[in-house]
């Protein structure tokens, strides 16, 4: 193996991070260049196969975490089973990331909505997507890792931060109507862009930029698709949602390795989610309601664990295995409680 390989980047060598992002450009080449090479619709019962591969890679990536992984024991409490202590936390950061990815769903909606994206163009839109997001959160990732381990304390302003998102998100209710960020005909970074950008009218094909002739010189002019705006308009919300989880994953675990790789798995899984799930996304508006509890979970978690136990000494340690039991049964409590108050009822957002 060559020697730079083994240098170590966020404590872990490179050629573990070489080897992750290669298993990920293999996957999404073959989603692409394989699978879905051609436009067509995404149909649901595709959608879901290509999600329960996706979420058997991720627990598949979990056994090697388990087994064969080498924790650094700086970013854990104890020293001991810190192979089990890294297994949990990123079998808590990829449910975390998975819910809070749930509600990209809705978004992401209403902004091929607003395009009036057709479906078979959709699948394309959300690959380039996630190429982004891959490369947003690695950034949002390498930034927060360098400011958490050097500052401890800035885990309190995360911590103050979820409590917020969690009791706004509770106060706020689970079946309002769209928030926002959706009002995209009065959005100021989409009115921008249409200033600085020519766009054509309509959408004729998968390409996000057309040469065509400008309509008053006649000149062979390069024009931007309602297509390239819809993607640049799913990064934003991708940055936007970010801004939660990224401090969220942050209170599960300290290890970048383990943030970041949770987070791209949950994020590969994402588009297969939106085609499975889009339709029925109504049925689910009492998700937020889980998601509320866990954040909150997760910001009194820091201050038990890193103040009442750690600097004031009069708590016991709170487990990483408890987070996960909590998490999952508060989501699960969550989206089994929509489904059966939505039962037999119509969901009124298709896209």
């Amino acid at each position: 193996m060559p020697e730079f390989l083994t240098v170590e980047f966020a404590a872990q060598p490179l050629w573990l991070w070489t080897a992750f992002l290669s298993l990920i450009c293999f996957l999404l080449w073959v989603d692409l260049g394989l699978l879905n090479k051609k436009d067509e619709v995404v149909s649901a019962k595709k959608s879901a196969v290509m999600w329960a591969c996706f979420a058997s890679l991720a627990v598949a990536f979990g056994f090697y975490i388990y087994f064969g992984y080498q924790p650094d024991p700086a970013f854990y409490n104890s020293p001991e089973n810190l192979n089990q202590q890294a297994a949990v936390q990123f079998a808590t950061g990829y449910l975390l990331e998975t819910a809070l990815a749930f509600d990209n769903i809705f978004v992401i909606g209403m902004v091929f909505t607003f395009f009036a994206v057709p479906r078979e163009y959709q699948h394309r839109v959300l690959f380039w997507g996630i190429l982004g997001a891959i490369v947003f959160r690695g950034i949002f990732i390498s930034l927060g890792a360098a400011i958490v381990n050097e500052f401890t304390w800035v885990l309190f302003i995360f911590a103050a931060f979820l409590l917020y998102t969690g009791g706004k998100m509770l106060l706020s209710g689970a079946g309002d109507d769209e928030p926002e960020e959706l009002n995209l005909q009065n959005n100021p970074i989409l009115k921008f862009l249409k200033k600085r950008l020519r766009v054509t009218d309509e959408i004729t094909n998968h390409n996000f930029i057309v040469t065509k002739p400008d309509p008053l010189t006649g000149k062979m002019t390069r024009y931007a698709t309602p297509l390239l705006l819809a993607l640049l308009m799913v990064e934003i919300v991708d940055i936007i949602f970010a801004v939660d989880s990224v401090p969220a994953i942050f209170a599960v675990t300290r290890d970048p390795f383990i943030v970041y790789t949770s987070n791209i798995f949950a994020i590969l899984g994402l588009r297969s989610m939106y085609f499975m799930l889009s339709a029925a996304v109504a049925r689910f508006r009492y998700l937020k309601y889980g998601l509320a509890g866990v954040l909150v979970l997760i910001g009194i978690k820091i201050f038990w664990n890193f103040l009442l136990y750690k600097e004031l000494h009069i708590v016991p340690y709170l487990e990483p295995h408890w987070s996960l039991m909590m998490t999952i049964a508060l989501l699960g409590g969550a989206i089994l409680f929509s489904l059966w108050k939505t039962g037999g009822k119509e969901s009124p957002h298709q896209t």
